[in-house]
């Protein structure tokens, strides 16, 4: 996660504002030929060369969901079917990235999150939802390994 910069706190303090924030959203699989990149937006746009498709998209943050108070949610309107065939096809948890960029610069990344896994999709009709976790770490043994005569016998 990065830190966000002064401009972003500035506006997001101040009682009005011209900037304009918005949310840039990168699903990434190994089996898709390319991202699936979009912008809770009304028109496309293009930062840092990658072309966003508008496609109105949400994030419920942790707590929203009495069956879930840990995680949060996406979800993304699924008009054109096309997300919602994807997403169908994998099998595996989908790599999120979620960025917040000004619209007055496109290209700088103000704050962004970029260690969400998409578990747990599901669709409907007109929206494709699924739960963003994080890796967790805390059930990994520690240490992995462990010097014992079974394993080690020379050392013994």
């Amino acid at each position: 996660m990065t830190q966000a910069s002064e401009i972003l706190r500035r506006s997001a303090f101040a009682q009005e504002t011209d900037e304009v924030w918005l949310v840039l959203l990168t699903l990434s699989h190994p089996s898709l030929a390319e991202p699936i990149r979009v912008v809770d937006n009304t028109v496309p746009m293009v930062s840092r060369g990658a072309e966003f498709q508008d496609f109105p998209f949400g994030l419920d943050p942790p707590g929203e969901h009495e069956d879930a108070p840990g995680l949060a949610r996406l979800w993304i309107d699924n008009v054109s079917r096309e997300i919602g065939q994807t997403i169908r096809s994998i099998q595996t948890p989908v790599q999120a990235l979620i960025e917040v960029v000004r619209a007055a610069d496109a290209d700088t990344v103000e704050r962004a999150w970029p260690d969400f896994w998409l578990r747990n999709v599901r669709w409907n009709a007109g929206r494709v939802t699924g739960d963003l976790t994080l890796e967790d770490f805390t059930t990994e043994p520690y240490p992995a390994g462990t010097f014992t005569p079974a394993s080690f016998p020379a050392l013994f």
